[in-house]
């Protein structure tokens, strides 16, 4: 099979040139341009030598990062004009996850651009991965209430929403709140209950509201849905459907860790670490809803050009254009690509989003929002490899 785009550039297979690092599906690339200036782990990591831009490799433009490099792709390194005391805060979430989540630093920053951006994230991942324990290293780290629901194919949406309690004392019906009302919720295995119960979630994650008995009732501020599922076992299972997914507004996913990663997982947990005792690891809140929705506010105020702005739009564009998509990405997708683009820009202390911006962003914010072909998907093809080939040829703005 050789499926090609209009322009004759192949697209069913692996690209023909190396997939640059920005192309991570794990927004490793984000993690690593901070990691030069800001310290997200106990362990601050130096800056690493400048110098003259090095000769060009083969099919690498001189002055890049070489292949395999953390900084490829993300934008260009340096040092912050100020100290925003509200960044700051945000940025210092990270290390304190870090003193429980070990080699997560990028599902951190994702989690941390989904809450500016106001959006919601499908994290995914094999179980022991920390999924859970991430959730609630955040929300401590924010002060945030977090909640969690272990979905199960006999779960009610009543059991997520709330639901009518009749009171015998009162012969009055009192409405009791489901575990959604919270800050962060943690959904479970969210393709393990029925679409119906899938469905509930559909308005509380749009329009931060439930309705119950016709009466609406508003959810606290902030709130994001953090659901969870398995990439791997899909027995007894219900696929999310397309309606759904494009509701969350990143998919990131948490891969096992590293040898060195995994022996201090192992080597804390020897020394008596308790996954439930977060004040014992040093888990402190360093930050707040008042500076997050400050930091919210200063997203807004992020410029963007619209050369950069055409450019989120010819890349949305392209997916529908793919031949080894049959769903292409909406208008919604575009405008997710564009306020985590944001976000991105303003954590990384600039004023404006850069192409590079939009680029690292990419694959988090539209991999959940297309679809392959099933003879795309029998040629071994994957979501990421089409989304790094549309990177890869759709001409970046100047």
């Amino acid at each position: 099979m050789s499926e090609q785009y209009p322009d004759g550039q192949p697209i069913v297979g692996l690209p023909s040139a190396p997939v640059p690092e920005q192309f991570a599906p794990n927004l490793a690339s984000l993690a690593a341009q901070y990691a030069a200036t800001q310290p997200f782990t106990p362990q601050p990591q130096p800056l690493p030598p400048t110098g003259p831009a090095e000769t060009a490799e083969p099919g690498r433009p001189a002055g890049s990062p070489p292949a395999g490099s953390p900084l490829a792709g993300a934008a260009p390194r340096h040092q912050p004009r100020s100290l925003d005391p509200v960044r700051q805060a945000l940025l210092n979430v990270r290390t304190e996850v870090a003193k429980a989540v070990v080699g997560q630093d990028a599902t951190v920053t994702g989690m941390l651009i989904a809450l500016l951006a106001r959006g919601h994230v499908l994290l995914e991942g094999v179980p022991g991965v920390a999924k859970t324990l991430l959730v609630r290293t955040l929300s401590t780290a924010l002060s945030l209430d977090a909640k969690r629901i272990q979905f199960t194919p006999d779960l009610m949406p009543g059991d997520v929403t709330g639901s009518l309690i009749y009171d015998a004392h009162s012969s009055n019906f009192s409405f009791r709140e489901g575990p959604v009302f919270t800050n962060i919720l943690l959904a479970d295995e969210i393709n393990r209950t029925p679409p119906k119960t899938q469905a509930a979630l559909l308005e509380a994650m749009e329009e931060h509201q439930v309705s119950v008995d016709g009466v609406s009732r508003k959810l606290p501020a902030p709130f994001m849905v953090a659901a969870t599922q398995n990439p791997v076992e899909y027995e007894g299972t219900y696929p999310l459907p397309e309606a759904q997914l494009d509701r969350f507004l990143l998919k990131l996913t948490m891969p096992l860790p590293g040898r060195d990663d995994e022996i201090e997982v192992v080597r804390r947990h020897s020394l008596g670490f308790d996954p439930q005792d977060l004040a014992a690891a040093g888990v402190r809140s360093v930050a707040g809803a008042a500076e997050l929705e400050r930091a919210r506010n200063a997203v807004n105020k992020v410029g963007i050009s619209p050369e950069v702005l055409a450019y989120i739009v010819d890349l949305v564009r392209a997916t529908r254009a793919a031949p080894s998509f049959q769903l292409g990405v909406s208008p919604r997708g575009a405008t997710a690509l564009l306020n985590t683009s944001r976000a991105w820009a303003w954590l990384s202390d600039r004023s404006f989003v850069t192409p590079d911006d939009v680029k690292a962003l990419t694959l988090p914010a539209l991999r959940h929002r297309v679809g392959l072909r099933p003879e795309a998907q029998m040629d071994g093809v994957s979501v990421d490899d089409v989304l790094a080939h549309i990177l890869a040829t759709v001409p970046v703005p100047r």
